[in-house]
């Protein structure tokens, strides 16, 4: 289950070393941790990592199969996490060592920064190849991240992108080393620490209110 350090102003949100995918336990945990990190005293950061060689492997599909009456009512509380982390008013930074695929592609992109692993590991959003189409919430999200082409792109081909391929993308915002990926995630998270947290919450409300209305929305919805 994800865990919560600290390194000085800045805390690590360990989401698993395993495929560290999207059900209701997992959802849970992590929404709890932000919300821990959103009632810290400033200055503080946050950075996500995980372990081993998967970020997040996305949406639990094997739990969604086996609950398929739970999953109308799931999918907005996916939907909610990703508005958390986008509205978060923390500086956010996700260290990507590993495969960060689907559902945890979107969660990265929530972030304010993104630093990969430049040697392997993909993002990716294979929706297109497992057919199973982009909610309008999560399409958002996407399109207000990213750029018009990159989203296009990533959306309808399922193209995966390796560190260096996203950063050329713009998909992240540096490629590194493998033993580099979380300290330059620190010290990006680091700079911005100071930064204060009501006003900069205030600014991404702003930046994203059609977005995060929709991800906001608790209405079931029927997926895939």
């Amino acid at each position: 289950m994800p865990t919560l350090d600290r390194e000085g102003d800045v805390y690590l949100l360990h989401l698993g070393d395993d495929e560290n995918r999207f059900n209701p336990d997992w959802v849970g945990a992590v929404s709890a941790l932000l919300d821990e990190v959103a009632a810290a005293p400033e200055p503080r950061a946050l950075v996500t990592t995980a372990g081993g060689k998967i970020w997040s492997n996305g949406l639990d599909l094997e739990w969604m199969g086996a609950n398929t009456g739970e999953v109308p009512a799931f999918v907005p509380r996916v939907h909610a996490l990703l508005g958390q982390m986008l509205a978060l008013p923390v500086p956010t930074v996700a260290a990507i060592q590993g495969h960060c695929f689907a559902a945890g592609a979107m969660f990265a992109v929530a972030h304010d920064f993104r630093v990969m692993r430049a040697d392997r590991g993909f993002f990716c959003l294979p929706e297109v190849d497992i057919h199973i189409p982009f909610t309008p919430s999560m399409a958002a999200l996407i399109q207000a991240r990213l750029s018009k082409k990159s989203a296009h792109e990533a959306m309808t081909t399922g193209r995966r992108y390796g560190g260096s391929d996203a950063a050329a993308a713009g998909i992240v915002d540096a490629a590194v080393a493998e033993d580099e990926v979380v300290g330059a995630a620190v010290e990006r998270a680091a700079a911005l620490a100071a930064k204060h947290g009501p006003t900069l919450g205030a600014i991404k409300e702003g930046m994203y209110p059609e977005t995060l209305a929709l991800l906001r929305d608790q209405t079931p919805i029927a997926f895939g």
